[in-house]
Parts: C-alpha cells; sequence; structure tokens
C-alpha cells in the first residue's frame, strides 16, 4: 500500500481520491457533466476532505464517436483530468474494472459513477464523512423511483426481487455510484471472475459499509445505454455469478417432477389390473410436452453455469488498455 494509503487509515481524511468515470459514445453528455465533476471535486478539495491531488479518470469503453478525443481535450486543459481507453468496446462492468485496477496503489478512496448526469454529485462530500468516519464502502441508494415509468419501476423490483430470491446478495437500488476505499479495493483485486457483476461483489468484499441516499435525475442529454435487453442480461450474469440456488432449484424440481411420476406409474399400474384403463392421446400429450419443456428448462439453466465455467477457464483478459492521456503538465498548452 502506498504510503498516502497507510496516512489515510489513520488520518481517514484528506484523502487521496480518484473519482472513475465509465464513458461510451458521450460526446453529448461530457461538456454538460464535466463541468458537474469538477466543481463537486474543488468543492471537496475546498473544504479539506480530499487532497490537492485527487482526480477524475475518464475510462473510454470503446467508444465510436469522438469521445476518446474529448477526453484528450479535457486532459490537457484540466489538471485533474486524465483518461483511459480500452481497446475495444467491453461492457460498463469492465469498464468499470479497468478504471479501478488503474488507480488502486495510487489512491486513498475511489468513488465509480456514471457520466450522464443522473447521480447526484453533491453526495460526494458526505461519501468521503462516511469514509472519515470508518466506512471502507459507501453505496449510493436512490431514494425513491418515482421519477421511473411504471414499466422500469416495476421491472427494477422484479429484478432486485428475483436477484434475493435466488441467493444473490445486492443492495436494493443500488447502481454502480459507490466509495471505496484503497483497503477494500485491494482485497477486491484478489477476485479473479470474467463474469462481472461489480454491485455483488463488493458486497462480497465485506468490511465496514454505509449508505447515502439521492435523488436519480434524468440524463442531461444523449440516450441510455443500457436498454431491457442489457438489464435481463446483467441479471442473468449476476445471479449465475454469484448463487448455485437456480442449480439446487433445478434439483429439487427434478426429484419432485421424479416423484410425480412415480405416482403416476403405481396409478397407471393399479388402473391396468382394476381394469379402468382409457386409451388417449390428451393425457399422454400433455404429459410428453410438460416433461419435455422441464427438461429444457432445466438444461438451460445448467448450460448457463457450463458457459460461465467455460468463459472462467479460459481466463481471458478482462479488459485491455489501448491509450493513456498525458497527465505531465510539461505538456499541457500555456
Amino acid at each position: 500500500m502506498t504510503e498516502s494509503c497507510r496516512s489515510a487509515q489513520q488520518g481517514r481524511t484528506p484523502a487521496r481520491l480518484g473519482i472513475i468515470i465509465p464513458c461510451y459514445n458521450e460526446t453529448d453528455v461530457l461538456p454538460k457533466t464535466l463541468p458537474m465533476f469538477l466543481e463537486e471535486l474543488d468543492s471537496l478539495k475546498a473544504d479539506g476532505l480530499v487532497t490537492e491531488d485527487s482526480f477524475i479518470l475518464f475510462v473510454d469503453d470503446g467508444s465510436k464517436d469522438g469521445t476518446w478525443d474529448s477526453i484528450v481535450r479535457y486532459s490537457l486543459t484540466h489538471d485533474a483530468v486524465r483518461g483511459i481507453r480500452q481497446s475495444r468496446n467491453r461492457g460498463h462492468q469492465n469498464a468499470l474494472l479497468a478504471g479501478l485496477m488503474e488507480v488502486k496503489d495510487s489512491v486513498d478512496v475511489t468513488i465509480t459513477i456514471d457520466c450522464d448526469g443522473q447521480d447526484d454529485v453533491g453526495v460526494m462530500g458526505r461519501m468521503i464523512r462516511q469514509y472519515g468516519d470508518g466506512s471502507e464502502i459507501v453505496y449510493g441508494v436512490r431514494d425513491s423511483r418515482e421519477s421511473d415509468s411504471w414499466f422500469k419501476r416495476t421491472s427494477a423490483n422484479c429484478f432486485y426481487h428475483l436477484m434475493e430470491t435466488l441467493g444473490a446478495e445486492t443492495v436494493r437500488n443500488h447502481a454502480d455510484y459507490r466509495l471505496v476505499s484503497a483497503r477494500a479495493l485491494q482485497e477486491f483485486a484478489n477476485y479473479h471472475e470474467v463474469n462481472l457483476f461489480l454491485r455483488g461483489l463488493f458486497v462480497l468484499v465485506g468490511f465496514q459499509s454505509s449508505q447515502v441516499y439521492y435523488t436519480r435525475e434524468q440524463r442531461v442529454a444523449g440516450r441510455s445505454h443500457y436498454p431491457l435487453r442489457k438489464m435481463i442480461g446483467l441479471a442473468l450474469n449476476g445471479i449465475t455469478s454469484l448463487s448455485v440456488k437456480p442449480i439446487r432449484m433445478v434439483t429439487v424440481l427434478g426429484m419432485m417432477v421424479s416423484i410425480l411420476g412415480f405416482c403416476g406409474v403405481i396409478y397407471a399400474v393399479a388402473s391396468l389390473f382394476i381394469a379402468r384403463t382409457v386409451s388417449g392421446w390428451t393425457s399422454l400429450t400433455c404429459i410428453i410436452c410438460f416433461l419435455g419443456g422441464m427438461q429444457l428448462f432445466c438444461l438451460g439453466v445448467i448450460g448457463e453455469y457450463v458457459g460461465k465455467i467455460y468463459l472462467e477457464t479460459k481466463a481471458r483478459p478482462r479488459y485491455i488498455i489501448s491509450d493513456r492521456t498525458e497527465v505531465s503538465s510539461r505538456e499541457r498548452p500555456r
């Protein structure tokens, strides 16, 4: 651990802060949200909560527009702005991981936040204060979903209920707006999963944690890069990455179907001896369809886990950084 990390453990604040912001095709958003982030960082410095060398790190997740050019331009005009670029688009979770691993040995504390302006940057100060009070992880949690549409609110509630029912530990209404101390981040680095679900993994890391509540706003510009399809994929990834409960449920379901099938055999044999057999295809068709559908469903659940094992055993890189901005002040225009 760095000297600054050790001093933060003794005094907690001021701490060197790295704000990690993943970006994907955000040229319309960055000009509007960058001033918000810089203003909040300056406020934290003025209040003595973070050190003067605290910074913002943008992670370009292989954008296809001019996002990277914008990040480079901002890094040349703002001392506190840095950037890294992934070699290709690998997804939001991998972009967050890349940023966290990039700074884990040089900061005392990190805050991850999306660049769309929906999360309230004003609660960063409360996060830092809770870190100063001893929390190693501070979760940013939405206080309500009244601004969401009925469909989004209902699907989100179903998402968290499903995660909890199937044994995946999460913080309800928490996305990826969180503070993580250097101590917790060093332990998190020992998790080498290829299939990432960060909001569940940090719960597994443990340590003292707390929550801050805020109101989530609409995007300041652009459109969401997380449609329903990706949300469903994220939920499946979280469940299969953090819990084996679905496999156990399949086992119990198989046992129940087997018991019912055994009872059916006894009934059929008994009916044969008492001459109550009735020829017909309806019951046979129903049984075949039921058992066939159940088998395919169970094979699908098992296949999800086999696929995860397949990807984990390959141990492919979870991110590849192709470019970094120049942070030397000598390269900045005068």
